[in-house]
């Protein structure tokens, strides 16, 4: 890899170098589950770039990476900057890895410089944010944290392989950052979405994880011959879905926000094409910063399924499947990054995160800041996904004017 490159475009070839095997172990595209042979490949890489940037590494008892540049000041709590080195299934490359390495670059950058913060400095690369391996998300931010249960590790892969057979359970909650030892957490990340993009921006400073809820609709009609049931007789499940699924989508168009709202997931029964669907099976996922304009929404959509279901003859049950409150990132780090970002010439610009991030469960532990990073079409989870190498640089001076300016506020114990 060319010693010429910004440290921006050097993070973005490396996350390009982490795209395949033996990264990856998926032939032909990029899948990194989390304990996987090539999760361990990759932590051992990250390592050796950690290394070489000046900092002491180690692995942590829940498998994270984590790379320590120590400050001048004896016992100050460190800051920490990471993300997620695990991806979905023919996944990006980009998503999570390039926090990581932009946060080798900062270290690296002071390093060449001869620089020490007051505080230390710790890169964490986090096992396991996507849960796209075992049936839970965010298990290694979560055990950093201190916010998992023991009973939480008692889970097995679709193959069947039991995570307490990869690695210790007894020992994983150790992960858990002793109380006073972190200062704040900063996370970059891809942006997952359009916004900066269409205006023409290269990166963003988060406000907030957007409060997530996730709804189980069940509508029931009346399953019957396609060709027999004439059409004013008919209780079609599936029509009926369709009405309420265009309610939704009327109801957060309409409210003008950041509010969004979406049906991922639909499954009509029987099934079969020369039968009317008897029951719909469909998923509700509403989210905002504001989680009294989220709620709000929920009690419209609830009221508007309702009313569809009652004027078409058929029965509704809406059951929750997951309830996130909002995460939002601490105000005095957010003026912060917006500082930097204008001294490196950027029009400061807040936006809310739709997306979850490791960013929302250490707000649990430590004041949290984030910041988004354009993609190309906004296209995230996907091969397709891409960051223009000058962004990556833009990204990595905003991080290294955070951390001065966090470094002239720091005052000690």
């Amino acid at each position: 890899m060319s010693a010429s490159l910004s440290g921006g475009a050097r993070a973005v070839a490396r996350c390009d170098l982490l795209g395949s095997a033996p990264y990856s172990d998926m032939p032909g595209g990029l899948y990194r589950g989390y304990l996987t042979p090539a999760y361990w490949a990759a932590c051992e890489r990250l390592a050796a770039w950690m290394d070489d940037a000046g900092m002491q590494v180690r692995c942590d008892p829940a498998a994270n990476c984590i790379g320590r540049y120590e400050g001048t000041i004896a016992n100050a709590p460190a800051l920490l900057i990471g993300s997620h080195i695990d991806s979905v299934r023919d996944g990006g490359r980009y998503d999570g890895p390039l926090g990581i390495l932009l946060g080798i670059e900062c270290v690296a950058a002071l390093h060449r410089a001869g620089r020490r913060l007051p505080f230390p400095i710790e890169v964490i690369a986090f096992g396991d944010e996507e849960g796209s391996r075992f049936p839970a998300a965010m298990l290694t931010s979560r055990a950093v944290a201190g916010t998992l249960a023991a009973e939480a590790l008692d889970m097995a892969d679709a193959e069947g392989v039991a995570l307490a057979a990869l690695i210790d359970p007894v020992t994983y909650l150790d992960a858990a950052r002793a109380p006073g030892t972190t200062l704040a957490y900063l996370e970059a990340h891809i942006e997952q979405g359009p916004l900066l993009e269409a205006e023409g921006l290269a990166v963003a400073t988060v406000t907030g994880i957007a409060a997530q809820l996730r709804l189980q609709l069940t509508v029931t009609g009346m399953a019957g011959h396609a060709g027999t049931t004439t059409m004013p007789l008919r209780r079609d499940a599936l029509a009926g879905a369709a009405e309420m699924i265009l309610a939704v989508e009327r109801i957060a168009r309409d409210d003008a926000s950041d509010l969004v709202a979406t049906v991922g997931r639909i499954e009509a029964l029987p099934g079969a094409a020369n039968v009317i669907a008897g029951a719909v099976r469909c998923t509700i996922d509403i989210r905002s910063g504001d989680i009294e304009r989220r709620d709000r929404a929920a009690d419209a959509i609830v009221e508007a399924i309702a009313a569809i279901a009652e004027a078409r003859g058929l029965q509704s049950v809406i059951e929750p499947v997951h309830d996130l409150p909002a995460s939002p990132c601490d105000p005095a780090l957010m003026n912060l990054m917006d500082a930097a970002l204008a001294a490196a010439g950027q029009l400061p610009r807040r936006i809310v995160s739709g997306a979850g991030h490791d960013a929302m469960v250490m707000a649990a532990l430590c004041p949290t800041a984030m910041l988004f990073v354009r993609c190309r079409g906004g296209i995230s989870h996907n091969p397709a996904e891409h960051v223009d190498p000058a962004d990556a640089e833009i990204a990595l001076q905003g991080m290294l004017g955070f951390i001065d300016r966090l470094g002239a506020t720091f005052e000690p114990a």
